[in-house]
């Protein structure tokens, strides 16, 4: 069944319109190639506007799996921390969907 890679990140508010930017233009369309995704999507908190999450969707939990340790995480992560350097903190989470109606 279909798996989630979640990406949660805190965005200051002085940086959220060129996180935006770069997030939309750059970052999701080179991850979701480098991860071999099947889908990804993003968008800001309702409840909270600083709060920025990121999902890509993979056929099987297999797949999520198998990015978390490789050199195209690692090199995302590293793009991601130059461009940010540290003021956005993030946390990652892998989701397996077992129900879908």
């Amino acid at each position: 069944m279909t798996a989630l890679f979640i990406v949660r990140a805190t965005v200051p508010q002085a940086d959220r319109d060129a996180f935006d930017t770069w997030y939309e233009n750059e970052h999701l369309p080179e991850a979701k190639v480098a991860f071999k995704a099947s889908s990804a999507w993003r968008g800001w908190s309702e409840d909270d506007p600083a709060v920025h999450t990121a999902w890509y969707e993979f056929p099987n939990l297999a797949s999520v799996k198998r990015i978390i340790n490789s050199d195209e995480l690692k090199a995302m992560v590293v793009e991601f921390d130059r461009t940010w350097q540290q003021r956005v903190s993030r946390s990652r989470e892998i989701v397996e969907v077992k129900q879908s109606v």
